[in-house]
């Protein structure tokens, strides 16, 4: 097939042999098929901010670190320069995140090259070498959605280990290649520590999978394991070899109001004492 303009760049620079067809076209990228170093990969290609159907949203932005200060303005103030800017931030973060997953032993494609807003990386493929289908796209037994549950929490909590939270999984990007489900789709992940809503997304991260994997298994819809993972890992206490419960026991203990509003204008009381003085 032809070569799409956005791919051209890596054929000159010799990390693209030829582009064999397209995969897939989604809200965010294009996907095609291309055979790179004798292997077959694929390369994804980052659409326009303008012509992408998701909206970033300020909860997935915290925390990213960017270049300088005058990027920050820019970024702030949505200039031209500042929504370009805010592109790379975005392209760049699933880019580090699978660099970071893949060294964590999650089960991610592997990165290969980016380049000019394409990410050229692993084609993950099923036992007869074909695409491998998303998730949403199997019927699976009980047994099936049971196994496939526990290795991704396991797959989840290896994440967090890493520092990050897919903050947008599902089993819409989730594919099944012959040894099991493999995480894709990363652009939105957010730093555990740096990010406010980390926990928030954690747990809808995990919500999501016990939802899918519920219809085959219904039991799984009564387990908590994301308050469970995000507790042990506030704690200090999670690791990937961590032996998870499903189950999860909030503080039952009743917030002593009263005390905290009585510190809360002893500690104001003491601030206007000392402006007091410091004006005499």
């Amino acid at each position: 097939m032809k070569t799409p303009k956005s791919i051209e760049p890596l054929v000159r620079d010799g990390l693209v042999d030829e582009v064999l067809r397209p995969l897939k076209s989604g809200k965010e990228a294009a996907v095609y098929v291309v055979l790179s170093e004798g292997e077959i990969r694929c390369a994804k290609v980052y659409k326009e901010v303008n012509q992408r159907g998701f909206h970033k949203q300020a909860q997935y932005q915290e925390g990213r670190k960017v270049r300088n200060s005058r990027q920050a303005r820019a970024m702030e103030k949505n200039t031209r320069f500042g929504r370009k800017q805010q592109e790379e931030v975005w392209q760049n973060a699933e880019v580090d995140a699978l660099y970071r997953l893949a060294a964590a032993g999650v089960r991610v494609p592997q990165p290969y090259n980016f380049v000019e807003g394409v990410l050229l990386m692993e084609l993950v493929t099923d036992e007869h070498g074909s695409a491998a289908p998303r998730l949403n796209d199997l019927e699976l037994s009980r047994e099936q959605a049971l196994e496939y549950h526990g290795l991704l929490i396991k797959e989840v909590v290896r994440m967090l280990c890493a520092g990050l939270v897919h903050g947008d999984l599902s089993e819409y990007n989730i594919l099944v290649d012959a040894n099991g489900p493999v995480i894709i789709d990363l652009p939105q992940a957010v730093d555990a520590a740096a990010n406010n809503n980390a926990a928030r997304m954690l747990e809808r991260d995990v919500d999501n999978l016990a939802d899918y994997f519920g219809r085959f298994a219904p039991e799984l819809l009564k387990t908590e394991y994301g308050k469970e993972i995000w507790k042990l890992y506030e704690s200090g206490d999670l690791t990937p070899q961590v032996v998870l419960t499903g189950r999860f026991q909030g503080s039952t203990k009743v917030a002593d109001v009263r005390s905290i509003m009585r510190e809360i204008n002893d500690a104001r009381d003491e601030a206007i004492q000392r402006r007091y003085e410091h004006e005499d």
